[in-house]
């Protein structure tokens, strides 16, 4: 290989093709993890540095590996092709004829994707009247499209796009708009995995958030307290055994408990079945912040802003 081009102009790429003289990077790349960084260190030895600062300083829990977030944000940001593969040398290019399709935006997911007889993908709850050429999903709410064409609709719990499947390659646009006006939806997610489970918060407001909390069977939250909030749990299925303060209980579906600010409490699930309850949160700060730890299964450090 005599250069690599990371995203060459339309003009030089058409040149390319012409020719027929050149190769399409699809974007594999096979190399053993020593070589690949000693490469970064040789190229970019900032990215390096800071990366390995943060894995020496990362916490597990579980199956997850959690990086120090305060250091890898002093990362640059920059794609691994500009960073190594353009200064590298020690590197060949392999010809392949395989079938090979970048599933890189949301048009390329159309493109693979069932449609009906008038080219409409759908995903989820979605109802589609005089509409063409479409791929809508939906992971919560019904989705009804009329008389429209040639767009990507993807609603979540956190947001809905709506995009010309032409333009979708413009949502990191937006990402990094959401990111300048530091909007809650560029680092949090309204339904967030843990270790234990999962809660999704369905409803807030000034001082007071609802949660509807899933625990797997054996699991178990942190022994913990808060100092600006109290929370009303009620058992929608499945059976919890509950910490509060010096008493220790179970409840079952339609059965609540009340958990006043400064009580240490915790909460299990003994059954064979996943436990569902709704927490209702109350009080002058609601952030994850606001958790004081003295036992975890998972290892997690009190300090750490996690449920």
């Amino acid at each position: 290989m005599d250069k690599f081009v990371e995203k060459p102009s339309s003009i030089v790429a058409r040149e390319y093709i012409e020719s027929e003289n050149y190769l399409w990077n699809s974007g594999m790349f096979l190399f053993k993890a020593s070589t690949y960084l000693e490469e970064l260190n040789k190229f970019r030895s900032d990215i390096y540095k800071v990366c390995k600062a943060s894995i020496s300083m990362m916490d597990s829990d579980l199956n997850f590996l959690r990086l120090n977030n305060e250091i890898f944000m002093e990362c640059p940001s920059e794609s691994f092709d500009y960073a190594v593969m353009e200064k590298t040398a020690v590197v060949v290019v392999v010809p392949s004829e395989a079938d090979w399709i970048d599933i890189g935006c949301w048009s390329s997911i159309w493109d693979i994707s069932a449609k009906d007889r008038l080219g409409n993908a759908t995903v989820g709850d979605v109802i589609v009247h005089n509409s063409k050429d479409c791929y809508i999903r939906s992971d919560d709410q019904l989705v009804v499209t009329i008389g429209v064409e040639d767009l990507v609709i993807v609603g979540t719990k956190d947001v809905i796009m709506v995009a010309h499947r032409n333009s979708v390659q413009d949502v990191k646009i937006i990402a990094r708009q959401l990111k300048k006006d530091s909007r809650t939806e560029w680092e949090s997610h309204r339904e967030v995995y843990r270790p234990w489970g999962k809660f999704d918060s369905i409803d807030f407001g000034a001082r007071y958030q609802v949660k509807r909390i899933t625990v797997k069977p054996g699991a178990k939250l942190s022994v913990q307290m808060h100092h600006h909030r109290s929370e009303h749990w009620i058992v929608v299925s499945g059976s919890a055994r509950v910490t509060n303060g010096d008493k220790t209980f179970l409840l079952s579906e339609n059965e609540s408990t009340y958990i006043p600010i400064g009580v240490i409490h915790a909460l299990e699930n003994p059954g064979d079945e996943k436990l569902e309850l709704i927490e209702v949160q109350s009080g002058s700060y609601l952030g994850e912040e606001d958790i004081v730890r003295f036992e975890d299964v998972y290892g997690r450090l009190t300090e750490q802003p996690k449920f």
